[in-house]
């Protein structure tokens, strides 16, 4: 089998991990993860990280921080309608309106014509901008409407850890961006995820909403602060909650793993790349191939196909044991959960991706055999 992906987290990383829990550590959250915090945003080029246990968990606190911070203009989200679906369901849970933006066929993700024409006729406070399957989006552009509009970019980088626009790092463009550490990921820390920004007011409510909404983990000059405010003595502050919070912690113990994937993320990224390359110049599909922006490098999640054969070129796949995928969700705006809210809607290019689209193996074991395999199927299923 040539499996989607390949876990990062080898044998001399458990051996590690071992080792250190023979030293019967704090297991919990504790002097670790904000080890990790540290170690990632340096890694990133931002001043404030917040790990936590999943991706989608990282867009849901995102989100509710600029609600809980008081960031919104109104309750109006853009959405991307290919995307997760942990990219919208929380513009859902948090009674917010969700709009859905149909994708460009360059890149996949929003279309610019048509998120501008969103921007005029909504005004809406946010976009949630997704770079589908670590495929960079047109950054400039994107940053650029979003200034002219006054409209807040956070940017889903699940995808795309590692990928760059003109040398700068996907995750740095926006307000806020999250990151997946989810197994199979760029790296692993077999659950878990990051938020990072540059926002030192909303990193600290990102950290009390994380954990309960208390005010343990924030600087003790905001501690001091919210307990004269709220005149809560130094004991009571312990108990004390000033935001409606969750409890979406990870652990020391997977903070452990993920300081020592850090170290092989650009090696990793690196590879990922060259074998986006190598699909790139392998695959000869005249209906559609990804057309990416000048001067970006792309730390590729997977390896996307668009194509009428799509059906048949699947089954061939699964015959000869290659591991593949719809092309993530497909389209939101059909997707039952939204459906039963909002209604069907269809858009014209996301249409395309969801009845055509899937994605193939990509990953740092991933051999050239393997891929120039993979490619020679899908080149015969075309050609039928």
């Amino acid at each position: 089998m040539i499996t989607l992906v390949k876990d990062t987290i080898d044998n001399n990383d458990i051996d590690q991990l071992v080792d250190w829990l023979k030293t019967y550590p704090r297991l919990t959250k504790g002097p670790l993860t904000l080890e990790l915090e540290e170690k990632w945003s340096n890694w990133l080029g931002r001043k404030y990280s917040v790990f936590c246990n999943s991706g989608s968990s990282a867009n849901l606190l995102m989100l509710y921080a600029l609600k809980e911070g008081g960031y919104l203009k109104n309750d109006k989200v853009v959405v991307p309608s290919v995307a997760w679906a942990t990219d919208l369901a929380p513009v859902i849970q948090l009674g917010l309106e969700p709009i859905l933006c149909d994708s460009n066929m360059d890149d996949l993700s929003v279309d610019l014509n048509h998120l501008e024409n969103l921007f005029l006729l909504h005004s809406p406070s946010v976009l949630i901008l997704v770079s589908v399957l670590g495929l960079v989006p047109d950054m400039n552009k994107i940053v650029k409407l979003c200034d002219k509009y006054n409209v807040t970019l956070l940017e889903d980088t699940c995808e795309s850890m590692g990928c760059r626009y003109k040398g700068q790092k996907l995750g740095t463009f926006g307000l806020v961006s999250s990151f997946s550490t989810f197994f199979g990921h760029h790296i692993s820390t077999i659950e878990g995820g990051f938020i990072s920004t540059d926002d030192k007011d909303l990193y600290e409510i990102l950290v009390s909403l994380r954990s309960h909404g208390w005010d343990r983990d924030l600087s003790k000059e905001t501690q001091v602060k919210l307990q004269k405010e709220w005149n809560v003595s130094e004991f009571n502050s312990m108990y004390t909650f000033y935001y409606p919070g969750f409890n979406l912690r990870s652990t020391d113990l997977q903070a452990f793993i993920g300081l020592g994937q850090i170290d092989k993320l650009n090696r990793w990224g690196t590879k990922r790349e060259n074998n986006f390359r190598r699909y790139q110049w392998l695959i000869k599909n005249d209906y559609w191939k990804p057309n990416p922006q000048y001067e970006s490098f792309i730390s590729n999640f997977a390896y996307p196909i668009i194509h009428p054969n799509r059906d048949n070129i699947v089954k061939e796949l699964q015959k000869n044991d290659v591991e593949v995928r719809p092309m993530i969700c497909g389209s939101m705006g059909t997707q039952p959960f939204y459906v039963k809210g909002y209604g069907e809607l269809k858009l014209p290019n996301v249409s395309k991706i969801d009845r055509y689209g899937f994605y193939v193996p990509n990953h740092p074991n991933l051999t050239k055999q393997e891929i120039e395999f993979i490619c020679n199927i899908i080149n015969k299923g075309i050609e039928e």
